[in-house]
């Protein structure tokens, strides 16, 4: 796959670029995944999203193989990852959350050092590497060193180096956190690109704007199990509705009219949360009636979902 060349639009086919069924991880009495199943097709983004400590590094380290399942099948390019893990480990590129570039390198040396673990010819290796350095924006800088760099060019330098293979799965391991604005949005540009390709990707991330954005379809899970996957906008149709109405400091006089009329909601104390569908005329029946100053009417969002399936206490 020539990930230099132009693409169009994204065209997602019915081969199954990975197929996970009944994944389990334990450590010891330990279980971090329990029973997790999904698939990724060719040319599709596909978002796994859960809360810290949900599961979501589990299962992706079982995919690229770096942690060997306890249970489960995982087929990966129509191969049984038991069986095939080497030659499957040569059509993955792998970005995961820490950036480990060898600080004693340059830029360009990082990419062609990594190269030669899939066998690369060197001169083959420098041109890929100068290719996907310039693809990332970051030509000027293919003699500097890692530390010299900002945090937004060194993942788009890890990004760079997990493509030098030219894989046909991309794993991206929250690829964007910690980054400023105009590096995550930097970050994404180049996603959408490589996704416009054809580029099957599997992402974990945090960022609930990421995964609307990036991904085709989402699974979320938490405490190791699959809750819900579908279309990001299915998912926010189907458990939040259209509109979101927040109260700041709700009477119970509002908080009584939304229990007798069965309005999805959260009580958070201090703030009241209302969820409606089209036809519910939620700013009308809540907003005109019982406030003024301290309502405000939003379109739902994935947020709403996560929080809604996930829950709101701190994880740590």
């Amino acid at each position: 796959m020539g990930l230099m060349q132009t693409g169009g639009s994204v065209h997602l086919n019915d081969r199954k670029v990975l197929e996970a069924k009944n994944l389990r991880k334990s450590f010891g009495e330990f279980v971090a995944v329990e029973e997790v199943s999904f698939e990724l097709h060719g040319g599709e983004c596909l978002g796994l999203l859960g809360p810290n400590g949900a599961g979501k590094t589990s299962t992706i380290r079982m995919v690229y193989g770096f942690s060997p399942m306890t249970s489960g099948s995982l087929e990966i390019f129509g191969k049984d990852m038991k069986a095939h893990w080497r030659s499957i480990k040569y059509g993955i590129g792998v970005c995961q959350q820490e950036n480990n570039l060898d600080p004693d390198l340059t830029v360009l040396q990082n990419l062609k050092v990594f190269a030669s673990y899939f066998d690369i010819p060197p001169k083959e290796a420098a041109k890929r590497a100068a290719e996907l350095l310039e693809f990332m924006g970051l030509d000027h800088r293919v003699d500097s060193r890692v530390t010299e760099l900002s945090g937004g060019m060194m993942r788009r330098v890890v990004i760079a180096r997990a493509l030098i293979n030219s894989p046909e799965l991309l794993i991206l391991d929250e690829p964007t956190t910690g980054l400023d604005p105009q590096s995550r949005h930097q970050v994404w540009d180049r996603l959408e690109s490589l996704r416009s390709q054809g580029l099957s990707i599997l992402l974990t991330t945090h960022y609930m704007d990421e995964a609307a954005r990036l991904c085709d379809r989402l699974v979320i899970i938490d405490h190791g199990r699959v809750l819900v996957e579908g279309l990001p906008a299915e998912l926010v149709k189907s458990h939040v509705g259209r509109d979101v109405v927040e109260v700041r400091n709700p009477g119970d006089e509002l908080r009584s009219f939304v229990k007798e009329l069965g309005l999805r909601h959260e009580d958070l104390e201090h703030r009241l949360i209302i969820y409606g569908d089209e036809g519910d005329r939620l700013f009308e029946r809540v907003g005109k009636i019982y406030c003024s100053e301290n309502c405000m009417l939003r379109a739902a969002t994935l947020e709403d979902v996560f929080l809604v399936l996930t829950g709101r206490e701190l994880r740590e």
